[in-house]
């Protein structure tokens, strides 16, 4: 039987699992429906309790398949979405929200971020955000793909931001040089999507010799080295089966102080600011 998840502090108060199932790209094709709700629920057979979606997954049809997956086990999951910036206004991150618990069939969602920045000032996010936590249809507010300076002023507004969700992997460590500190001063768990660059990066010949060392694979390697990091929660996304048992099993792999500078040299941490990474 798998260990627990262990989980990381939320700075309002509970926690946050420091691993979870991913659904960018779930819901693009009518045919891989009953593939992807099943992945989710092998991922939630094997303990995983966090899922991480959005509204503009799919256009709404990834929160559906999370909706379908969740059917009849809600309670002990960790479910977290985001509102698109275009609807960020007061009312129009409420409305957002609204429809996304209906299209999961669910009475709350336990983390909501804003996606990214847009035109709509952030204090009318906010008070969208104030507005769902009131009415008990969220329970902590965030954000993703926020830079340094963009949560300076999120602090200024507001100090209840739970977690930043942004692009963090080994071929992507700017934030290591200023916003991962920034965050850990402030407790602020970091969300690392896209932990294995979506594939491209398992390929490198240091990956698959630490991978060789511990009988495990360059997926398992990346995503352990983000792991590592307690206060990071590491969302992949996997939709077929073997997947889903390759990245879980990655909670088990252990690197040494070998491995890690043999990744620290072939992925260099940064040594001045870089403009934060997007997909």
């Amino acid at each position: 039987m798998s260990s627990p998840i262990p989980s990381t502090p939320l700075p309002g108060g509970g926690t946050i699992p420091i691993y979870g199932l991913g659904t960018w790209f779930m819901g693009e094709d009518a045919r891989r429906r009953a593939g992807e709700v099943a992945a989710l629920r092998l991922g939630f057979d094997l303990g995983v309790t966090l899922v991480d979606t959005a509204e503009m997954y799919g256009s709404g049809r990834a929160e559906e398949i999370v909706g379908e997956a969740i059917a009849g086990r809600r309670d002990g999951l960790f479910i977290v979405s985001k509102v698109l910036p275009e609807n960020a206004t007061r009312r129009g991150t409420v409305a957002a929200c609204e429809r996304s618990l209906k299209r999961m069939r669910t009475d709350r969602i336990d983390l909501y971020l804003l996606h990214w920045r847009g035109s709509p000032p952030l204090a009318e996010t906010l008070e969208g955000f104030a507005a769902l936590r009131r009415d008990g249809k969220i329970g902590a507010w965030g954000v993703s793909n926020f830079d340094t300076a963009d949560m300076h002023e999120l602090e200024r507004l507001d100090g209840g931001c739970a977690s930043n969700q942004v692009l963090y992997n080994l071929t992507r460590r700017g934030i290591e040089y200023d916003l991962l500190p920034w965050c850990r001063r402030r407790r602020i768990p970091i969300m690392a999507y896209s932990p294995i660059e979506q594939g491209r990066m398992l390929s490198h010949p240091t990956l698959a010799m630490v991978a060789a060392r511990h009988e495990a694979t360059p997926a398992q390697v990346a995503l352990a080295w983000l792991l590592r990091q307690k206060d990071v929660v590491v969302i992949p996304k996997a939709a077929d089966p073997d997947h889903v048992r390759e990245n879980r099993a990655a909670l088990g792999l252990r690197l040494t102080a070998d491995d890690l500078a043999a990744l620290d040299q072939a992925f260099p941490a940064p040594k001045r600011k870089q403009p934060l990474a997007m997909l």
